[in-house]
């Protein structure tokens, strides 16, 4: 006998009552009372109604630990939060969601500050920020130590039931309500207990909002609270939604272990823990995340996570420890008053004894794929917080940017709503399908994906966890319709999904780990799973990551060293600065809106080229239907060489003209003068390099014009190596104090020292430089300093002379013997190469 579908609609009774509401919240968290909260505020006749499973203040929310990420320090800014971001997701944040999160998140935390919200201040006043895994900066706020989660959800509950919106508890979402036209118009729900509402109704409304949180219960072991049960991804799937990279679901690397066996929610041991300084350590006592990344026990959660896995797993153990003794009872008492007394309750004591830890199930990154605005496949349909996939997180989720999340992104889709007012429509009648699952099945599933589909993955434990969900659908009895077995049959059908893209994705990127292919690979798999639900069972399509960038663009890209991501960001600020509200309006008010052209991408002048793949990126996103390319980066061309050859919409080709120029020139001229100064030592064992001053958001094109040019680059940024200079030497009371201090914080990082007078180099040289860079020196010093070194390390160290080089005197300087040359004005002062478009005809 083979197993039932999944079912499209759950077996339920007829709706015994009906409500009618113009928007209808599922959820109680952070996203769905501030979409009801701002809804409100921007149409105080609407009706709102909020529906949550559990009571009002119950949810995930409450249980957040760490804080909301937010640029609030003078000293930080957007792009740096966007980039930390970036850098988690691995390639597959959508920029643009990203881009907004950053921006718009001050004003909205600021705002939820106004509605109540009060977070945790220095004695001056001032908010207290903190760090959490993977951010570079102080950006995190937080309150009452550890407790920014009940705070937050305690100032939201006041505010809406201050407000007139409608709130029925206690109740489980079924399935979608659709029109004719196949729009959201309501919901169907249970209400568990008695009352004027209870039993099976259904709310009509005029748009829906999916705000249910997560799925943790799907695994054996997790942070969320028992009723994360995957309802709103579920609803999403058998209503014809497309939910996203399900298969990213983040695994808190720091989760207090509980005794083999341990099941449910489990607690959880806060990043912020770390952020403040307490580090993991292995059953040895050996710390082991400094070896692993160069954030140490900072690094992206799923970098954590990974490492404390491969680490159990080495030594046979089921948990690792966190070392926050050196704190003090004070510290832990007041500023992580939650976590102390969790752990106390469970008989340790962190002030002075180790943490046993473990990973568990903790954030879904994807779900119900949706747009800028949160509005999913299905008009009328929204999503927001962990039930959706916004594009934020990518293939992993930056610590505490999932309340700011659910603040932005609601605070949008409030807006959307009340901007397109969607119609009334009636509901349309569907016929629910027979295949409820049995709920005594629900610790198996939870147990099956624990055991074959969370931190570590394979071809043969997806396998056999496909095939015991498979065996879980069929049972021998009529399954009775009722909560447990409508909540088990959502947990079987994320289950599903969940372990059948994890089987899809053949390679290792975030918190999705293939043991069987632990790599990550963009040539393959920079793109998305999307995944629908039909009568046959789940329908899987790959979407290549970024709509602008084909992917044969982004591999290029990244082969080449660059970030795609980046690129698209970089090419969406230039756009938006050129474009404003109105857009090109002289080639809207003179050229036809049908007609097209053929254009070359002409040199004016000879040089090398550098930067073709992004000129061509800008020239596709704004709709050039062919490019051709007759160059390659790194060339030297002639002026009249044709580089590229582009075919569109006229107003297209001459929209893209400038911002896709303005780079390609830019670069070009960064790579031409690079030749020049390779050109100048041809010959010699020197090679010429970069330094840090580059452009602000241009850093990395910049230095990769200068490997188009024959150059080399030096350190990408401050973290890199530490890098000695005279101001250090002044500040830290001498050169070897300097040393000291550097390997004393960073022991494993190399050292470079400048030096500007012959007289320093003994000292420095007594110290262990692993490179000297000689400042400013004459050729005859120079040369000097190299017999010195290279008599004393017998070539183990590296040379570099910068300042006062000119091309003229380049040969010189190369001859003494030197490693590099820096030279500085290649990137922040080459004048850019001569490039026209020129139509044809």
């Amino acid at each position: 006998m083979s197993a039932p579908a999944i079912p499209l609609r759950l077996t339920a009774p007829a709706p015994g009552w009906t409500a009618a509401a113009d928007v209808v919240v599922v959820g109680s968290g952070i996203a769905g009372l501030t979409v009801a909260l701002r809804y409100a505020e921007l149409d105080p006749a609407a009706k709102v109604l909020v529906v949550t499973k559990d009571v009002l203040s119950s949810g995930s929310t409450r249980w957040a630990q760490g804080g909301i990420a937010a640029v609030l320090d003078p000293r930080d800014t957007p792009e740096e939060h966007l980039s930390d971001t970036l850098l988690a997701g691995v390639g597959l944040c959508d920029v643009r969601a990203v881009r907004t999160l950053v921006t718009e998140g001050p004003g909205a935390l600021r705002r939820l500050m106004a509605r109540g919200a009060r977070f945790d201040r220095t004695p001056e006043g001032e908010l207290q920020l903190t760090r959490e895994g993977g951010h570079r900066r102080r950006r995190i706020v937080h309150a009452g130590g550890d407790a920014t989660g009940a705070e937050v959800q305690r100032a939201l509950v006041e505010a809406v039931r201050a407000a007139s919106i409608e709130v029925i508890e206690h109740a489980l979402v079924l399935d979608l309500l659709k029109d004719g036209k196949g729009r959201a118009r309501g919901v169907t729900l249970h209400v568990m207990g008695e009352g004027a509402r209870d039993g099976v109704g259904a709310v009509r409304a005029r748009a829906v909002v999916l705000a249910t949180g997560g799925m943790g219960q799907v695994y054996a072991a997790t942070t969320n609270p028992v009723v994360s049960t995957g309802d709103g991804v579920a609803l999403a799937l058998r209503a014809g939604a497309v939910v996203r990279d399900i298969e990213f679901v983040q695994f808190h690397p720091t989760v207090l272990w509980l005794g083999e066996g341990s099941t449910g929610q489990q607690p959880l041991i806060s990043e912020a823990v770390r952020g403040e300084g307490a580090y993991l350590i292995g059953h040895d006592g050996n710390r082991f995340m400094t070896d692993v990344h160069e954030l140490a026990d900072l690094a992206p959660r799923d970098v954590v996570a990974k490492a404390i896995m491969r680490t159990m797993r080495a030594t046979g153990r089921d948990h690792v420890y966190l070392d926050g003794r050196h704190f003090g009872r004070e510290k832990w008492e007041t500023r992580f008053p939650t976590i102390y007394a969790i752990c106390r309750e469970h008989g340790i004591d962190p002030a002075a004894e180790l943490i046993p830890v473990a990973p568990a199930a903790h954030y879904a990154s994807g779900g119900v794929r949706t747009d800028l605005r949160g509005r999913t496949s299905i008009d009328g349909l929204y999503a927001c917080g962990e039930v959706a996939c916004t594009g934020v997180h990518g293939a992993n989720r930056l610590a505490s940017n999932s309340l700011l999340e659910g603040l932005v992104f609601a605070e949008r889709i409030a807006e959307d709503i009340h901007r397109v007012r969607p119609e009334p429509g009636d509901p349309v009648a569907s016929q629910a399908a027979p295949g409820l699952a049995d709920p005594r099945i629900r610790s198996r599933i939870q147990a099956h994906m624990s055991t074959g589909a969370s931190v570590l993955r394979s071809r043969e434990s997806l396998r056999a966890t496909a095939r015991a969900l498979l065996d879980a659908r069929w049972t021998p009895v009529e399954v009775p319709a009722c909560t447990e077995s409508w909540e088990t049959t959502n947990l079987l059908t994320v289950a599903t999904v969940l372990a059948g893209a994890a089987a899809a994705r053949l390679e290792t990127r975030g918190s999705h780990w293939r043991e069987d292919h632990d790599t990550r690979d963009d040539n393959e798999w920079l793109g998305h799973l999307d995944v629908t639900l039909t009568e046959e069972g789940p329908l899987m399509t790959y979407t290549p990551h970024g709509d602008a960038m084909p992917p044969r663009l982004a591999q290029e890209l990244t082969a080449a060293g660059l970030d795609p991501a980046e690129v698209d960001a970089l090419i969406d600020r230039a756009l938006d600065e050129d474009l404003q509200e109105a857009g090109d309006v002289t080639s809207l008010a003179t050229i036809p809106a049908g007609q097209r052209s053929e254009g070359d991408v002409v040199a004016r002048k000879d040089g090398v080229v550098a930067g073709l793949a992004v000129a061509e990126a800008v020239f596709v996103r704004l709709g050039a239907g062919r490019t051709e390319r007759r160059a390659k980066d790194g060339e030297r061309v002639r002026a009249g060489d044709v580089l590229m050859t582009v075919e569109g919409p006229t107003r297209a080709l001459l929209t893209a003209e400038r911002t896709a120029l303005n780079l390609l020139t830019h670069l070009s001229g960064v790579a031409t003068l690079t030749g020049r100064w390779v050109e100048a030592i041809s010959g010699t064992a020197a090679r010429v390099r970069d330094s840090r001053k580059t452009l602000p958001g241009l850093r990395a094109l910049e230095k990769y014009a200068v490997r188009c040019g024959g150059g080399v680059n030096h350190r990408m940024s401050l973290s890199d190596a530490a890098l000695i200079k005279d101001n250090h030497v002044v500040a830290a009371g001498g050169v070897a104090e300097a040393f000291r201090a550097v390997r004393d914080r960073y022991p494993d990082l190399p050292i470079e020292v400048e030096i500007d007078r012959l007289d320093q180099l003994e000292a420095v040289l007594d110290e262990g430089a692993r490179e000297i860079l000689l400042d400013n020196f004459t050729i005859e010093d120079t040369a000097r300093a190299v017999q010195v070194v290279k008599n004393r390390t017998k070539n183990r160290i590296a040379v570099e002379a910068s300042g006062g080089l000119t091309l003229e005197s380049a040969r010189a300087v190369a001859e003494t013997g030197v490693d590099y040359l820096a030279v500085g004005a290649l990137t922040h002062s080459a004048p850019a190469l001569d490039i026209a478009l020129d139509l044809r005809g």
